[in-house]
């Protein structure tokens, strides 16, 4: 039979995630997709508390940031660059930025508590690294998750070596020892260095990540930089910016990531998940209408029951 692919093998956790554990989800914009089509299906996911990460050192900060706790201050509020008036921090994607810098603290500590109190209590840890480039602020001397349109000359713009990498996640890995980590590359290109500055950035994390889950038996690699580029090695599979997975392309490496990492409990509950999301989310033609009400309240019996029932599944 003529093959028209080169399949990606995935294998199997030995020890796969159910309903009942508690996940989080943290990294690149990747990462944010797959913790929604999780959290859609009624995973007990937290993702990105302080917004889009993409750089291994930001991605440890926040680690570190959610086992102290420690709350942002006034001191880390920073104006959006660019002539825009609204307030954010080095710590924080610009999706948090509000123009009340005092909205832009409460509205990052209370997510910050929240995902805190998720993260001492969360038994899966999943990390996506999309770049090995990092900044550095100067006047701050600290590696930011965002510019925030500031001026370049504020920055020192740095790579991070696999050495680099390694060496702050085994330190993370062996401080959290009763969290499974599971560590992916994002398949999402970083054009703007270039075709060959995208794949160094890349080979670089996938020489850390090899190395981190040599040296911890708690941390483990799911391959959906593979998938992505030697599975669904064609242009159709990217959306048109040709820069992010397709829908389609999302769709397959979430399909292949069930078959890694969730139990088979847990995978034959994902048909009942979809049709109680879809019932949940129908909106009818026309409001108002007594059977539409009826339908909507089922409906949320219907999902109070699938997640009453799912907590006690592994």
């Amino acid at each position: 039979m003529t093959k028209t692919s080169t399949p990606v093998e995935t294998g199997r956790m030995e020890h796969p995630l159910g309903y009942k554990d508690r996940i989080m989800m943290l990294g690149s914009c990747f990462s944010d997709e797959m913790a929604a089509i999780m959290k859609s299906l009624y995973f007990n996911v937290c993702s990105n508390p302080t917004g889009t990460l993409y750089n291994p050192e930001s991605i440890a900060a926040a680690i570190r940031r959610l086992d102290t706790g420690e709350e942002f201050t006034e001191r880390d509020i920073e104006e959006i660059g660019a002539g825009i008036k609204a307030y954010s921090s080095f710590h924080h994607h610009s999706s948090f930025a509000d123009t009340d810098p005092g909205r832009f603290l409460e509205r990052a500590n209370a997510s910050l508590r929240e995902a805190s109190a998720h993260f001492k209590a969360a038994d899966y840890m999943i990390i996506t690294f999309g770049t090995s480039w990092a900044y550095r602020h100067k006047g701050r001397d600290m590696v930011v998750s965002n510019c925030l349109r500031h001026d370049p000359k504020e920055f020192e713009r740095f790579f991070l070596s696999p050495e680099d990498t390694s060496r702050t996640w085994n330190a993370i890995a062996a401080d959290f020892p009763g969290k499974t980590w599971i560590f992916t590359v994002s398949p999402i290109r970083h054009l703007k260095d270039g075709a060959h500055g995208n794949s160094l950035s890349k080979a670089a994390l996938l020489l850390a990540t090899e190395g981190i889950c040599a040296e911890n038996a708690n941390c483990h690699y799911f391959p959906a930089f593979e998938i992505m580029n030697d599975e669904l090695r064609d242009y159709r599979y990217y959306a048109e910016d040709m820069v992010h997975p397709s829908p389609l392309a999302v769709k397959i490496i979430w399909e292949r990531f069930c078959g890694y990492a969730l139990s088979a409990e847990s995978r034959a509950l994902l048909p009942e998940a979809e049709a109680v999301r879809a019932a949940v989310n129908h909106r009818p033609l026309f409001t108002g209408l007594r059977e539409n009400e009826d339908f909507e309240k089922k409906s949320r019996e219907r999902e109070k029951f699938f997640i009453e029932k799912t907590g006690k599944c592994k």
